[in-house]
């Protein structure tokens, strides 16, 4: 397994990654060396290799903040070429990201901002504590989202809300967000690793090939037309009809036990 500077990576269970950010003393804001890090880990995730890896739990260390975006200290005095560069490895780390097939869930814990709000909703599911909050601050800064703020924050609360933070680029608070539907589980503080942890195991628990391809067919179909992703959807299901998996879960319904899931 691969050593990082910038991130912490445990496995609670043997089928459940937590991934953490870990510069609590920056708020977990990403420097050129995060922004590489998580480029290495998402780019070199492989399915096939580590099998047993079914769901993948994001969060940052510390209780004050999940991300709160690019490190501003590191960007002061950078030129356009440096920052643009250094740019194009957090959006390759947003690609890289959205590749994973295997289910991702955001723990928020604190500040969600800027580039770690946009981290947030590349995740499938966010919990969150409290506490947390939710804002895209560049506005304010002369700047934008551009880590796919504006593309993937509408797909998920719709586009006037998306605005509403976007062009205020205002503060939202947990409440808010789950009410909106930014977030999709809220905690107490204390519980949020708990929480998290737990709605992994329940979505571990599942086929792990039919977990893949059921996230195949909901995000590649949402930019298609209707028709387009029925025919999406039958086509990943019919690559399981022949798994093994398929058969173990239909006699383990029948013969009233717990599924035994082999990953094929």
């Amino acid at each position: 397994m691969a050593t990082y500077e910038t991130l912490l990576i445990h496995r609670p269970s043997p089928h459940i990654e937590v991934l953490t950010l870990n510069r609590p003393q920056a708020l977990n804001a990403m420097n050129t060396q995060a922004g590489r890090e998580l480029l290495q880990y998402f780019r070199a995730f492989d399915v096939y290799e580590e099998p047993d890896r079914r769901v993948i739990v994001l969060t940052g260390a510390g209780e004050k903040a999940f991300c709160v975006g690019a490190d501003l200290k590191e960007r002061q005095g950078m030129d356009d070429i440096a920052w643009k560069r250094q740019h194009e490895i957090f959006r390759a780390g947003r690609d890289a990201m959205l590749r994973v097939p295997i289910p991702i869930i955001a723990a928020v814990n604190g500040f969600a901002l800027g580039g770690g709000c946009e981290l947030a909703v590349l995740a499938d599911l966010v919990v969150a504590s409290e506490s947390a909050s939710f804002g895209l601050p560049e506005i304010k800064l002369g700047i934008m989202p551009g880590m796919g703020g504006t593309q993937r924050l509408p797909r998920r609360i719709g586009a006037a809300r998306a605005k509403d933070m976007i062009l205020t680029g205002r503060t939202v608070r947990a409440p808010e967000a789950l009410a909106w539907g930014l977030v999709d589980r809220m905690v107490e503080p204390a519980y949020l690793m708990d929480e998290a942890v737990a709605l992994a195991t329940l979505i571990s628990e599942n086929a792990p090939i039919s977990l893949r391809q059921a996230k195949k067919a909901i995000d590649r179909s949402l930019d298609l037309t209707l028709e387009a992703g029925f025919a999406l959807e039958i086509e990943c299901y019919n690559l399981l009809v022949a798994s093994e998996d398929r058969r173990e879960g239909v006699n383990a319904f029948n013969e009233k036990r717990k599924a035994q899931f082999r990953n094929r």
